[in-house]
């Protein structure tokens, strides 16, 4: 009977006692754009659809990669001011208006991710040869203000042209890439400055010629809050590591990292992207995670001379080196 009431004991104490609760996830939020000069986050994000993450794999069991897609930089910016995300890839010209803005206490970039990749395509018909047949002509950009709509402004004025903000010597129009193609196929505008895939999509699909070329331009940098920094600050630099890796990998293994960039870009805008034409943007990239302040203080000059930046801010803390 004695052992009878031991094991009945034993078997009441089991079932009212509290089972060890899970140990909580904790969540790294981080945008990227579905361009193939954000290659570290789209392969970051379809491995962790595949259930083998890259940074999962690195940063621990415990750590969950939430991936957010932005179509622009001043929205994924906003993200971050408003505490939605942690890290972004994102294009110089967006952080260094979101630190400016935010009187340089809110954006770090903490790794660059990719240089090249920009290009100004003019339309065969509209017979540009020289710089000044340029003038009077429709030059569309991504987005007013965005890396390569500063880069646009800023050449054609070192050429000589009166370029405002809307209108002057050359028509800037700020037109979403998409909408960029279906334009130049219409004839509706003469040229365009983007940047990969769509340099390749434009010259591939609507007999864009190349005129001029940016292959040193830093294109994609990785971005954090502050407010990550300080609040888990380890996690961060574990996934600045992580991207280090990758960067490394992707520059060793360009034909699989090809092929993860097309399906996790043919996934986010749900249709199928050629192979062929992440294959024809990547001869313009350059992926490397290191950056310098100098071009970032070039970009930020040339944003100032647009009025694009009227802050007076340094940019002496927004590099952050991590270890």
């Amino acid at each position: 009977m004695r052992n009878v009431a031991s094991i009945l004991l034993f078997l009441f104490v089991a079932v009212t006692l509290p089972a060890d609760k899970p140990a909580e996830r904790v969540r790294l939020r981080v945008g990227f754009f579905p361009n193939v000069t954000h290659a570290q986050g789209l392969i970051g994000f379809i491995t962790s659809q595949d259930g083998k993450g890259w940074f999962e794999e690195r940063l621990g069991p415990e750590v969950e990669i939430q991936w957010f897609v932005y179509n622009a930089g001043p929205s994924a910016m906003e993200a971050i001011f408003a505490g939605s995300i942690d890290m972004t890839y994102v294009g110089p010209s967006p952080a260094i208006n979101a630190h400016v803005r935010s009187r340089g206490e809110d954006i770090r970039v903490v790794a660059g991710a990719a240089q090249g990749g920009a290009a100004l395509l003019v339309r065969p018909e509209a017979h540009i040869t020289d710089v000044e047949d340029f003038m009077g002509r429709r030059v569309a950009t991504p987005q007013l203000g965005n890396t390569q709509d500063v880069a646009a402004r800023i050449w054609l004025r070192r050429q000589g042209f009166n370029v405002q903000t809307f209108g002057g010597d050359v028509l800037v129009l700020p037109t979403a890439n998409p909408d960029q193609l279906t334009l130049f196929k219409q004839g509706k505008l003469d040229a365009v400055w983007t940047v990969e895939p769509w340099v390749s999509r434009i010259e591939n699909e609507a007999g864009g010629r190349i005129y001029h070329e940016q292959r040193d331009v830093v294109t994609t940098v990785l971005v954090a809050g502050v407010e990550a920094l300080e609040k888990r600050r380890p996690l961060v630099e574990k996934f600045v590591k992580a991207h280090r890796e990758l960067t490394e990998w992707i520059r060793a293994n360009p034909e699989e990292a090809q092929k993860l960039v097309q399906r996790a870009i043919s996934k986010e805008v749900r249709r199928e992207i050629p192979l062929s034409l992440v294959q024809s943007a990547w001869k313009r990239l350059t992926f490397t995670s290191e950056i310098q302040r100098h071009p970032l203080d070039e970009m930020a000059k040339d944003a100032r001379t647009l009025g694009f930046l009227r802050g007076r801010v340094a940019l002496d803390n927004l590099i952050l080196t991590l270890p």
